[in-house]
């Protein structure tokens, strides 16, 4: 006879620091966003991370987590009552993954798994907002994270963990996301970028970031916080959340490294933006592979990621499509080659859940052959066609219909003082004369300024480096 339903305090504190943890990210992101964007945008930047954790949470108590992890009805989506928000969950039956067999599932009260998801859906749609900046109107940004977080976000979570055709059917890895929130979220990025448009002035005029502390702090913040995203999808206190932790730190780590070393061999100078953006392109590689793979592959998977993501922020200029915060060569990218090294390293001897849960393989170079490979590339490939098209057509109806783009003068005079009435920084001298001069040292309304004084058509011989602030 089962015992009684028992709450694993362990298990439940984990959880609940873990789900602290990914909360900081997204200030954290908004901080690497905010440093890497133009002091006349910082605020607007960050607005769209902070409009984030206020809109997805309440979507996702509301039907958001039903969608994605009640009871699968065709593959596609769960049960959309499940767990509505007009419903309660505080009986002591109600523990997530809980049966008849074992009451008591992994111990955790279903509160507390709903609240560790609903932050991943926060920043998966925060990660977007990197490559429109300085352009998107606040009103058709929030319109735009709505509607892709309803149709996009939830079913893909489904589809990746909650039982649905990529987890279920397909029988794809991902330990913590890198198909369900980087190659989603970066997809998503790329098309919203093409239907904006680029930025006045890009790529000929310096787009440089204005504030690199800012980048750096918000890049440690994101790295002390995805030891809680990817540590803590274990779920449980076990050897397993041990290995997902030291894989997530030797990754990050290695990725660094790779960084800087193509920016040594590049440009003969390594760059604290470098070194935040590697250590970001790591962390977004060892997300999907952290449970799966074994140390040595971990440092193996953030030297190569470090290095790729660090040659792959060049694709815009080559093919001509803005994304200002580079979220398409970093996660989309990095999202990709973790999803993939899966197919490589994945190995039942560091994690028996790989067949035993999952239903997946050992990668190639464990005996595996190409069948799991195979199987997360069909994986990324579905979420980065259903992830892209939607966005455009999200995007194409919101700039048609209320306008997504702001106009070319408020883009000239700084977002932040038009969509916000507010900017980021006060540098006006202390007798309070020369009321201008704030936004004119802060690159707000400067006569012929840096955005948009020549027209956008003209094409430069050479891009501007954005990697040195000025």
């Amino acid at each position: 006879m089962p015992e009684a339903p028992t709450i694993d305090g362990a298990n439940t504190v984990w959880l609940l620091v873990s789900t602290a943890l990914v909360l900081l990210m997204t200030p954290g992101l908004a901080l690497f966003y905010g440093g890497l964007n133009r002091a006349k945008g910082v605020l607007n930047m960050m607005m769209m991370s902070f409009s984030a954790i206020g809109l997805i949470s309440v979507l996702w108590w509301f039907y958001g987590f039903s969608v994605a992890f009640g009871a699968d009805v065709n593959g596609f989506w769960g049960d959309p009552g499940a767990y509505l928000g007009t419903k309660t969950f505080l009986a002591e039956t109600d523990l997530w993954g809980a049966t008849t067999e074992n009451p008591s599932g992994i111990g955790v009260p279903l509160y507390v798994f709903m609240a560790f998801q609903m932050v991943f859906a926060v920043i998966t749609v925060a990660l977007i907002s990197g490559a429109i900046s300085d352009r998107a109107k606040f009103g058709g940004w929030l319109l735009f994270a709505f509607g892709w977080a309803t149709l996009v976000y939830f079913p893909v979570a489904h589809w990746v963990w909650g039982g649905g055709i990529i987890g279920g059917d397909i029988h794809a890895l991902d330990f913590a996301g890198g198909t369900a929130v980087h190659i989603n979220a970066g997809a998503a990025a790329l098309a919203v970028a093409l239907v904006l448009g680029k930025r006045l002035g890009w790529p000929r005029e310096g787009m440089k970031p204005h504030n690199i502390p800012l980048v750096a702090l918000g890049a440690g913040l994101l790295w002390f916080g995805w030891f809680g995203f990817n540590a803590g999808s274990e779920l449980t206190v076990d050897s397993v959340a041990g290995l997902a932790f030291i894989n997530t730190q030797l990754a990050t780590a290695a990725a660094v490294l790779g960084w800087l070393a193509v920016e040594w061999i590049k440009d003969k100078r390594p760059t604290m933006v470098g070194a935040s953006s590697g250590a970001v392109a790591g962390l977004v590689a060892i997300t999907p592979a952290c449970g799966f793979v074994a140390p040595w592959a971990a440092v193996l998977l953030g030297l190569v990621a470090g290095v790729v993501c660090a040659l792959a922020i060049a694709l815009k200029y080559k093919l001509g499509y803005d994304d200002s915060l580079d979220v398409v060569g970093v996660h989309f990218v990095g999202g990709w080659i973790g999803s993939l090294w899966l197919g490589l390293f994945a190995t039942n001897s560091v994690n028996a859940a790989i067949s035993d849960v999952v239903g997946a393989s050992d990668g190639l170079f464990y005996g595996g052959g190409l069948t799991q490979l195979g199987r997360q590339a069909v994986a990324g490939l579905i979420v980065t066609v259903w992830s892209f098209a939607v966005a455009w057509v999200l995007a194409f109806v919101i700039e048609k219909t209320i306008g997504f783009r702001v106009k070319p003068e408020a883009e000239v005079e700084g977002i932040d003082i038009a969509e916000h009435a507010e900017s980021g920084y006060d540098l006006s001298p202390a007798g309070g004369s020369g009321g201008g001069s704030a936004f004119a040292l802060a690159g707000i309304g400067t006569p012929g300024g840096t955005a948009g004084a020549k027209p956008a058509s003209a094409e430069p011989a050479e891009p501007v480096d954005e990697k040195v602030a000025g």
